[in-house]
């Protein structure tokens, strides 16, 4: 599915004290419209709540000194705003209806604007698989040359991999779109639940199925983790263009600005830096999923072992992967891809790697497989890590290959054609 695109807020805004207590004055200007439109609060108190209701980020930090908790100290100074009608303000609520559910709005908030990065990075990667479609280099497999494929055949699988994270994130989206109006321990002992549905469906929430004082941190946890997975598919990209930019390999390679400086002592250097960078961030998010994953056990009905932790991993977990998004995409839109390397190193030792093909050409006149394997890996094996090793020569020159096969079917088996027969239907799979 495309992601309607739409003027979103900065990433790191969403995560600043600011925008928390703007998401707190959200829920709480909600739940007093539910407890009106129930007959519990006076509409025009609500009516008043709604004109006066602010607060000043100093101010609710000066209270905090004071009173030692965030809720009260902001409760406090909107009150200071308010006046009498701020008496129905918080009625019949806890703390943690407030946090988690202005924690919901920020994590929502911020999927979104996830998602809308990630389909820019759908769309560098789907330009460049179509632009390379036919660009033929060497498949590998445990870093030593495999078969032919093409690097439009490479791109393919990183976008079907950024398309399931879409999928992903748009389903976690559902999952942390959760509220919690359910009072101290989650019974609604003091609050009807039907103020709970209320608020939320104004606030774009589903209520909690079954909360505690608290909303469970298995969703938490499954925000943190979805996050550090797409961290490690970035990762994923980052390592194959470093080992492509080798010295030795030079198939592709990042932009490089015609003023950067790759080493303050050696002026040839272009390395890649951003793919470095990415590589450790990376490492940073998977230890932040660990600490999601720890904040799922709290003692009984609630304990706030999670919160110091999820102060620093949410709004950092957040912000690092919304870089990381931009940089990959920022990198893949412009990478430098060189055919006439990608050529020259699949054709090394005379082409050896396609043996495959000239054992099957074998099998299929008759010959035995493993008497088939042995012909072709002897040859093979000749030119292998030799100067001037010619795989094909020593293939056409072979009494039991010249027997068997013909020049025109020899030079069949050395058509890297052969490898991309099939690539309009992968690229029909992917819509590309």
């Amino acid at each position: 599915m495309a992601i309607e695109r739409y003027t979103l807020p900065a990433m790191g805004d969403l995560w600043t004290d600011n925008y928390k207590l703007k998401t707190w004055l959200q829920v709480e200007i909600a739940v007093c419209e539910a407890q009106a439109e129930l007959g519990y609060i006076p509409s025009a108190s609500v009516a008043e709540i709604k004109e006066k209701a602010n607060f000043d980020l100093q101010r609710v930090k000066e209270i905090e000194a004071e009173v030692r908790h965030d809720v009260i100290a902001f409760l406090t100074n909107v009150n200071e705003y308010v006046g009498d009608a701020g008496r129905y303000i918080h009625l019949g609520l806890t703390s943690s209806d407030v946090l988690d559910t202005g924690l919901a709005l920020q994590m929502v908030a911020s999927l979104d604007v996830l998602l809308q990065v990630v389909e820019d990075l759908i769309q560098a990667i789907r330009y460049q698989a179509q632009q390379h479609r036919e660009t033929v280099m060497i498949g590998r497999s445990h870093g030593i040359h495999g078969e032919p494929i093409s690097f439009g055949f490479k791109l393919a699988g990183w976008l079907a991999e950024v398309l399931r994270h879409r999928d992903r994130l748009i389903r976690l989206r559902s999952q942390v779109a959760v509220g919690k109006i359910s009072g101290a321990m989650g019974t609604y002992a003091n609050i009807d639940p039907r103020i709970e549905a209320i608020a939320c469906r104004q606030l774009g929430l589903e209520p909690d199925t079954a909360s505690t004082q608290v909303i469970s941190r298995d969703r938490h946890a499954e925000f943190m983790n979805q996050i550090a997975l797409l961290g490690a598919t970035i990762e994923r990209f980052a390592v194959e263009i470093r080992n492509l930019q080798r010295t030795d390999v030079l198939e592709v390679e990042e932009y490089f600005s015609p003023k950067q400086k790759g080493s303050s002592a050696m002026p040839h250097k272009r390395n890649p830096i951003r793919s470095e960078r990415l590589t450790g961030m990376a490492r940073i998010l998977r230890g932040y999923a660990t600490s999601a994953l720890e904040n799922v056990a709290l003692w009984h009905e609630r304990d706030i072992s999670h919160s110091s932790v999820e102060r620093v991993i949410l709004p950092d977990g957040c912000t690092l992967i919304h870089f990381m998004l931009v940089e990959i995409t920022d990198l893949v839109k412009h990478l430098l891809v060189y055919p006439e390397n990608m050529q020259r190193n699949m054709n090394v030792y005379g082409s050896v790697v396609f043996s495959q093909q000239v054992m099957l050409a074998l099998v299929k006149k008759g010959i035995i497989r493993e008497d088939a394997y042995a012909i072709v890996q002897s040859c093979a094996h000749q030119a292998w890590n030799k100067t001037g090793g010619n795989f094909r020569e020593l293939i056409a020159k072979h009494p039991q290959v010249v027997a068997q096969l013909t020049p025109a079917e020899i030079d069949a088996c050395f058509d890297p054609s052969h490898h991309l027969q099939h690539m309009d239907e992968i690229y029909q799979r992917l819509g590309i």
